[in-house]
């Protein structure tokens, strides 16, 4: 079933990020890919995550279609112009990819490339305003088009705000949905208690939320990110865990399978798995938990 599917019917839907290659070989990502096709709803390419140059999200994207695989392709403001964009936008659509995230994109400071300079032509508002004005048969600068696309639209939300913060974030994300966000993903998340006083705002009659599932490969990685990223908890008594398990990185991916049946058990739409380079590893993570 298509993702659009999935949400028109409330079906949950599993997500999984799938980095593209360095390079031009891409026979890793199209393997790893395969091996959870039957699992997996629809692949979310990032468009160069963290300002690393990568193969970009449209060629990955159209790869793995043209191998029966749905994808999400993502649409960064950083690093094209208006025309660009929408360039892109048309491309992918000619070329079968139906989903699109509209995202900002991290600073070119935090990448390889860092005498690269950031475009941000457009904000994230105006591009997916942008998105639905092509929706609507003409560009940017309303010229009409010779056929129109009809994308399914995710961006992101940050549930895990502090409540100071709350309002205004409910307020960004209701001008995302205005502007013709259908789905937002969240950041990683490990205890659902945690984004209560966001999910006391939603009415997910309307809103699809997807939490990232994020894999954790160290005990060393999960006291890094409970400790400098903001919005991100993960429970001492999971720490613990991990620290105590022999094979601890089996207990992480046993930890991940286990967040991605409980999200579904809880009504979310579904949920996107990010396991950052470790996508050999989505066979462990969706197996032996009754995913469909």
């Amino acid at each position: 079933m298509h993702l659009k599917n999935k949400f028109d019917v409330g079906e949950f839907a599993i997500l999984a990020e799938l980095e593209p290659p360095k390079g031009v070989d891409i026979s890793m990502m199209v393997n790893n890919a395969t091996r959870v096709k039957g699992a997996v709803d629809a692949f979310v390419v990032p468009e160069m995550s963290n300002a690393v140059m990568r193969m970009s999200s449209l060629g990955a994207a159209m790869i793995l279609q043209k191998k029966g695989m749905e994808t999400v392709m993502q649409v960064c403001c950083r690093d094209r112009n208006r025309i660009a964009l929408q360039a892109d936008l048309l491309a992918a659509y000619g070329c079968g990819i139906t989903n699109v995230m509209a995202v900002t994109g991290e600073d070119p400071s935090f990448g390889d490339h860092h005498q690269a300079k950031a475009v941000y032509d457009i904000d994230l508002f105006e591009l997916l305003q942008a998105i639905q004005t092509l929706q609507n048969g003409r560009d940017m600068a309303g010229v009409e088009l010779s056929g129109a696309p009809q994308f399914v639209i995710g961006s992101t939300v940050n549930s895990g705000v502090q409540v100071e913060d709350l309002e205004q974030e409910l307020a960004q994300m209701n001008k995302k949905f205005e502007a013709g966000a259908q789905f937002f993903i969240t950041p990683p998340l490990f205890d659902i208690a945690t984004i209560e006083p966001f999910l006391k705002h939603i009415d997910h009659r309307k809103v699809n939320l997807i939490p990232t599932v994020l894999l954790l490969k160290s005990i060393g990685m999960a006291r890094y990110i409970d400790r400098n990223l903001d919005h991100v908890h993960i429970p001492g008594n999971l720490i613990k865990r991990i620290q105590k398990a022999p094979d601890k990185v089996r207990e992480c991916i046993q930890i991940a399978g286990e967040m991605v049946v409980k999200l579904k058990a809880e009504g979310f739409s579904g949920v996107m798995i990010s396991t950052i380079g470790w996508e050999n590893r989505l066979p462990e993570i969706l197996g032996g938990f009754g995913i469909e």
